[in-house]
């Protein structure tokens, strides 16, 4: 929670949810008006490869290349980080987004945030909230990280 203070600005009391299983979940932190979201799922029953890789591919980096999305490091698996300014996505127009192999699985994570912090690189920080979280995610489900 500290990196996304860091990195958002938000400084109020937050309202965290999360649920979900190795196998998917969701992970949210609102205040007021916004929320920060860390989506995540890994490859099996009821979410093929194929359909994680179509996802990746067809869905989420193309979005982000339409708004000039820049490609993660590759120790961080396939994605990109972009901000993403069309509707519907103006409530949480930064984006970072990565299919990584943890243990024997794909993997991946979606992060949304409503803003950055006046003066931050965006971009520079979703990438580094992405590293955070598939370090985070390899420790809490015991697998370890091989993009």
């Amino acid at each position: 929670m500290d990196a996304f203070r860091l990195v958002s600005g938000v400084s109020e009391s937050l309202i965290e949810k999360s649920h979900g299983t190795e196998n998917n979940g969701d992970c949210r932190a609102f205040d007021k008006s916004r929320s920060l979201s860390v989506w995540w799922a890994r490859e099996g029953s009821g979410m093929p490869l194929g359909h994680m890789e179509f996802l990746m591919d067809n869905d989420r980096q193309t979005l982000y290349r339409d708004h000039g999305g820049i490609s993660l490091p590759p120790e961080l698996g396939e994605g990109m980080a972009a901000y993403v300014s069309s509707a519907p996505f103006i409530d949480q127009p930064y984006r970072v987004s990565a299919m990584f192999r943890c243990g024997d699985k794909q993997r991946m994570i979606d992060i949304y945030l409503p803003q950055i912090a006046k003066g931050r690189d965006g971009i520079k920080d979703l990438i580094e909230l992405m590293r955070i979280a598939q370090q985070r995610y390899s420790k809490v489900y015991d697998c370890e990280l091989d993009a």
